[in-house]
């Protein structure tokens, strides 16, 4: 074949399936043995970028950084991370996570697998999940800790861009302690969904989400239950975990709802410290 003459032949398109991006993130925090978190394991392809950031006295801390646009439709994304014995980790994330319609017709996946050991300590914090018109994600996050393992974790969704309907979204979380069950719930929202917009579920409400903290120190003294103002509750579980339940007209309220448990109104959690000495944004209020 030939070529006219003075003309570079044409760089030839990254090809994209049509089923989807197929990628895993993974990050593993261990004790260095002298006080502090190493980070042996640091790695993210497709959309996830994990980065270490400045941590605060032993604990770790990586911010994962959209690398491309995603969850997409078809796309199948998972994030492993795991909290060796004694290590201390902190994750959080630059932006937002924007679930959009992609090529594929499919909906698209996004699994998250945390374990955290013995004696270890895990904040999850990532800025909220945005479903946006057309989306369809399937969200689940499975969550296994040892029987002294201590966590926080931080779930908020969005539902729809400004001025827009949302997408469908279903999200399940389920968490293990010592082998055994201590949460399994699952939302569903946006078209197709039952109800999902009714005064039984979100009441006219575009942001949902939940704060839950495990902690040891609950076996002897559980937090009360008890409403969070109008659109909060504080329920204890059958564990040593706490779990804040809220929604809100938009993002911004939502968390300064979840900031607003650390004040005045806030529950009395009892051995709750080591929140503030390790992650001082953490609106999680001390014991008193």
């Amino acid at each position: 074949m030939t070529r006219p003459h003075g003309r570079a032949p044409a760089a030839p398109r990254p090809s994209v399936p049509a089923s989807g991006v197929r990628a895993t993130a993974r990050i593993t925090a261990e004790a260095d043995g002298r006080g502090g978190t190493a980070l042996p394991v640091l790695a993210g392809d497709g959309p996830l970028a994990p980065r270490r950031t400045r941590g605060a006295r032993a604990t770790a801390r990586v911010t994962l950084v959209g690398a491309m646009s995603g969850p997409l439709g078809g796309d199948r994304i998972a994030l492993e991370v795991v909290t060796g014995p004694g290590a201390r980790l902190c994750v959080g994330s630059a932006a937002a996570t924007l679930a959009l319609p992609g090529r594929s017709a499919e909906p698209a996946h996004y699994d998250i697998r945390l374990t955290v050991g013995d004696g270890a300590t895990l904040c999850w914090l990532p800025e909220p999940l945005i479903s946006a018109r057309g989306s369809d994600l399937r969200m689940t996050c499975r969550v296994e800790l040892a029987p002294t393992a201590r966590l926080l974790l931080r779930e908020e969704q969005v539902l729809g861009r400004y001025g827009e309907p949302p997408g469908r979204l279903t999200s399940r979380l389920t968490v293990r302690r010592a082998g055994r069950p201590l949460l399994d719930q699952e939302f569903g929202y946006g078209p197709g969904t039952p109800g999902w917009d009714g005064g039984a579920v979100l009441g006219g409400h575009r942001a949902a989400g939940q704060l839950l903290l495990v902690d040891p120190a609950f076996e002897d003294e559980p937090p009360p239950a008890r409403p969070l103002g109008e659109s909060a509750v504080l329920t204890p579980l059958a564990g040593p975990a706490a779990l804040v339940t809220a929604v809100a007209p938009d993002a911004l309220r939502l968390r300064r709802l979840f900031d607003g448990v650390a004040g005045a109104e806030g529950p009395r959690m009892a051995g709750c410290s080591w929140v503030h000495k390790e992650t001082p944004v953490c609106p999680v209020p001390t014991a008193r």
